[in-house]
């Protein structure tokens, strides 16, 4: 994975809005129409958060009429975890529960 890609998506984790709106669409894809209620917030917002997940490639839209739907792009998430996983086994072959600054 890029790095650019990796700070693309540390940076769509680095906002509640943003987590929420991934825990939601865990369930399926959503309607902007649903998460506006779940989440409270007006439609230009969620737009900004909408954006910043396309663009970290961690949501996937389309539309339907007058209404956006979302999806998580799983490809990414498993991307973006194996990632996550290389600095794991990275750190594990320091010794168990050391870390590299103690």
């Amino acid at each position: 994975m890029e790095e650019g890609k990796i700070v693309l998506i540390g940076k769509a984790f680095s906002d509640l809005n943003r987590l929420h709106i991934l825990q939601d669409l865990m369930q399926g894809e959503l309607c902007a129409c649903k998460l506006l209620e779940r989440l409270q917030i007006t439609q230009p917002t969620l737009s900004h958060h909408m954006k910043a997940l396309c663009e970290a490639g961690l949501v996937q839209s389309r539309k339907e009429g007058k209404w956006m739907y979302y999806a998580l792009d799983c490809k990414t998430l498993h991307s973006f975890r194996a990632v996550i996983d290389a600095l794991l086994r990275a750190d594990s072959h320091r010794g168990e529960n050391q870390c590299s600054c103690e």
